[in-house]
């Protein structure tokens, strides 16, 4: 398979021409990587810095939040797991996001951090954001979509794995 027609990469000719087409597809998932990476990042810290949160009780706490989404929720079993530790759910949640949005950032094992923000996502939209009315007013719903095109394709651009892809290829001989 020539290089021009390998699916993991994108021609910088068009007729014997760059076209911007090409050059905004090659880089279309990048604002998507850097929005996702910086707000899960985010996410994490917030949690984490805030001192109401971690709390099995009290306003603002994890443990308040998950009661209030527990009836409303379309898996309230998911939400009595969550509670019988919210403190260490919490923890989960925050330290997952953290790690999610610095994998997403970096590129390192993209997808595996992708499918991360995607079941974080999940989980939130069917916990949390369950209740909204109508559905497309949940936060966590367009959260879990925009993390499939990066479970897809990775990040083929100014990531580690691209950088590792490129070592590998390159002491291997291999064009793969």
């Amino acid at each position: 398979m020539t290089q021009s027609m390998r699916p993991d990469t994108y021609s910088t000719h068009s007729g014997g021409g760059g076209d911007w087409r090409d050059t905004a597809a090659r880089y279309a998932l990048v604002p998507l990587r850097i929005f996702l990476g910086i707000t899960f990042v985010y996410a994490g810290l917030d949690k984490l810095t805030d001192s109401a949160f971690m709390q099995e009780a009290g306003s603002g706490s994890i443990g308040d939040m998950m009661r209030a989404a527990r009836d409303a929720s379309a898996v309230p079993a998911m939400v009595d797991m969550a509670l019988e530790s919210p403190v260490a759910f919490g923890y989960a949640i925050a330290l997952g996001e953290l790690a999610v949005g610095i994998g997403t950032l970096l590129g390192l094992f993209t997808r595996l951090a992708a499918l991360g923000g995607a079941l974080i996502s999940l989980s939130l939209w069917l916990t949390v954001s369950w209740a909204a009315d109508p559905y497309y007013y949940g936060n966590d719903l367009p959260y879990l979509m925009a993390w499939i095109p990066l479970v897809l394709a990775g990040a083929p651009l100014w990531s580690v794995d691209a950088a590792l892809r490129a070592r590998r290829r390159q002491r291997t001989g291999a064009y793969r």
